[in-house]
């Protein structure tokens, strides 16, 4: 069976789970996008996967390059990359999951919720944190570039003892923080019972048909098909670069899928098969800021407009990966690039190949995420 055909059965299977639209499309070459993947393609190249989904259906998937160079394994539709900031919306949504449930309030305090949540963080509540409102500090501030021993999702309260204030008062301003998601997923663990990488396994990743998405855990959980990071290397050529000090925290970015898991996520989100319409339009809608203005981010999405069009995004940049995800609701189309490369522009990529599904000229576009202080 060719991976093109593969791909489209694995999701076919996964629709009937979660109730896509109808049947993914038969897959067709489509030279305009092998033309943008041109740098990922080849035998000596780290790789990426692209997939397109439209009215419900995959139309197309493809992937380029290698998904590991030391063991010249090619990428394929199944690889799955480290989602880096793109598992913000799995966090997102494991709180929205609860709140649903009775179980917490966005208004809630998260120092009543969480214990050892630092005391002068007494203000900030659950939804500051999603949306970028909190005004904490990222714990990277803290993390020597000396440490060797990772740091957990744990380990972030701790961090953010050492700070004494905010960059602004709560619910005030906007500024990404990577800290917000960490705690997050500790809030998850705290009223949901178990750790948070059961949780989206038992409670997201199964319910959306994603069978081999993981929030990774070293040593305690295997990634099926696992693609691993690289970088350019100083003398030319790529070197291996997996791993950071902190890419072992799992809130705002330990999740591993492949964009045929996406795909199925994408399914899940549009016919409401983990939370209600409403608590998903809640998820798409920025947050308001005192002074009358709109933010930039919803529930783990940046929320913005683009050709008439609300634009849902994402990027991610975490040490050896960098992916985007782009979807128009009104026109159900979704767009998903993941690279195991640092640097590049996925977020360019999958505009690029939006707009052939949209019909409108590509040109540079401005992203919310460009707008928003310390955002990556």
């Amino acid at each position: 069976m060719t991976r093109p055909l593969l791909g489209a059965v694995l999701l076919s299977a996964a629709c009937l789970v979660v109730g896509c639209a109808h049947a993914p499309a038969p897959v067709r070459a489509h030279p305009e996008v092998d033309a943008l993947f041109a740098d990922y393609d080849g035998p000596d190249r780290p790789g990426a996967s692209v997939v397109v989904i439209h009215e419900g259906a995959v139309v197309l998937s493809r992937a380029y390059g290698l998904a590991d160079l030391g063991a010249r394994t090619p990428a394929t539709p199944q690889s799955r990359f480290r989602l880096a900031s793109l598992t913000k919306q799995f966090t997102a949504m494991a709180i929205l999951l609860l709140v649903e449930e009775g179980r917490l309030r966005l208004e809630d305090r998260v120092v009543d919720v969480l214990p050892g949540f630092p005391p002068y963080l007494g203000e900030v509540r659950i939804q500051h944190l999603l949306q970028h409102t909190s005004g904490i500090w990222d714990y990277e501030d803290f993390v020597p570039a000396t440490q060797v021993e990772q740091v957990k999702d744990r380990d972030v309260l701790g961090l953010l003892g050492r700070a004494d204030r905010t960059y602004f008062p709560p619910g005030s301003a906007e500024r990404y923080s990577n800290s917000a998601y960490a705690v997050l997923a500790l809030v998850v663990e705290q009223v949901g019972g178990m750790p948070f990488a059961r949780f989206l396994r038992e409670r997201v990743f199964t319910p959306a048909a994603m069978e081999g998405a993981v929030a990774h855990e070293e040593g305690v959980s295997t990634v099926v098909g696992r693609a691993y990071g690289h970088a350019k290397g100083d003398a030319g050529g790529f070197v291996p670069r997996d791993q950071s000090p902190t890419s072992a925290v799992l809130g705002d970015g330990g999740v591993y899928a492949s964009v045929l898991d996406l795909s199925a996520w994408d399914a899940a989100l549009d016919t409401h098969a983990l939370v209600s319409a409403r608590a998903q339009r809640l998820a798409w809608t920025p947050a308001s800021l005192p002074d009358g203005t709109s933010g930039h981010y919803g529930l783990g999405w940046f929320v913005d407009e683009d050709q008439g069009l609300t634009r849902l995004s994402h990027h991610g940049e975490t040490c050896g990966f960098t992916n985007a995800i782009v979807k128009y609701p009104e026109r159900r189309l979704t767009v998903v690039v993941l690279t195991n490369r640092a640097g590049g522009a996925p977020w360019t990529l999958a505009q690029s190949v939006a707009d052939l599904w949209l019909g409108v000229r590509a040109g540079a576009r401005a992203w919310p995420f460009e707008s928003m202080p310390n955002a990556h």
